[in-house]
């Protein structure tokens, strides 16, 4: 059932789904029907390269509630993901991908802890067996690490995938930041939360597109986007290195003055300047990145640049 003003808004990013949009459409819309509730379909189509956009525009004149937005160049997921939160219309926002590794029938358990007044409600995977141990092992690292830095906490094994109310997106449609990490910003915003654990299934079709390199970056955009402590950190290495220094060389003069000049040791000042020299790079590296989230953000560039909405 749709209409004009909905109820309930999915929001999907799509990055070269052509083999996934139609069987997400056919699982999706029946789950959508047994609610009941006027509902749209939003698609974003972030510059993919194959028959996506085709796609999703042939299934559009098959089925009524379906809205396809073409992003003028792929932007990123957390970007077309701005794009659908922006455009929505609906009362709740689910923002689910279309590899339906997220359950779609998840959506009734979301309503109903709506329905008990929660205004955001997130699944939380219980079973990630479909993951690689690699990704498995980086997720747990990258959410302990995150949650021990940052004073905003990240649910472990909690994705996009959840249920917001229209004053959830209007708070988060006043953080204006370019560099999104959206699981951080979805955090920051509070409000009454519920949590629902489900298992995750193994993609139904195509290939991820998010591969080791995208998720590293997505980790340190996590970590530089909520919190300062690596610059903190920095600090604290240098004021030890600095501490040994000095009780290095302290020890050298005394030497000198009881044994007297020894010949200098090539090894060991080559090993201290490599050493220093790479801390220092370090140090310089996780400034780098600061800096160049502030060059990012003084430009005040749109998110994402819409080229078509139907």
């Amino acid at each position: 059932m749709s209409s004009n003003t909905p109820v309930i808004s999915i929001i999907c990013p799509c990055y070269n789904e052509q083999d996934t949009v139609a069987l997400f459409i056919d699982t999706m819309l029946p789950e959508l029907d047994k609610t009941q509730l006027s509902y749209e379909v939003i698609f974003i189509n972030d510059g993919s390269r194959d028959q996506t956009l085709s796609k999703l525009k042939s299934l559009q004149t098959e089925h009524s509630g379906i809205r396809v937005i073409n992003l003028a160049r792929n932007f990123g997921k957390e970007a077309a993901l701005t794009a659908g939160i922006d455009l929505s219309k609906g009362e709740v926002i689910v923002p689910i991908d279309v590899d339906l590794q997220d359950p779609p029938e998840l959506i009734h358990d979301f309503i109903r802890e709506w329905n008990n007044g929660y205004d955001v409600v997130v699944a939380k995977r219980i079973d990630r067996t479909s993951d690689s141990f690699a990704k498995k092992l980086s997720a747990e690292l990258f959410y302990k690490f995150h949650n021990k830095i940052s004073h905003v906490k990240i649910p472990e094994n909690v994705g996009d995938y959840r249920l917001m109310t229209r004053r959830v997106v209007s708070a988060i449609q006043q953080m204006p930041e370019n560099q999104r990490f959206m699981k951080g910003i979805f955090s920051w915003v509070g409000f009454k939360t519920k949590i629902v654990e489900y298992k995750r299934d193994p993609r139904a079709a195509g290939e991820t597109s998010f591969n080791g390199w995208k998720l590293w970056n997505l980790a340190l955009e996590g970590i530089t986007s909520f919190s300062t402590a690596p610059l903190r950190i920095w600090l604290y290495i240098g004021c030890l290195i600095s501490f040994l220094a000095f009780i290095y060389g302290s020890l050298i003069v005394i030497k000198t003055l009881i044994y007297g000049i020894d010949d200098p040791g090539y090894a060991s000042i080559i090993t201290i300047i490599l050493f220093l020299g790479g801390i220092q790079l370090i140090g310089l590296g996780v400034m780098g990145e600061y800096i160049g989230r502030l060059f990012m953000e003084s430009k005040r560039r749109p998110i994402y640049i819409v080229e078509e909405d139907n």
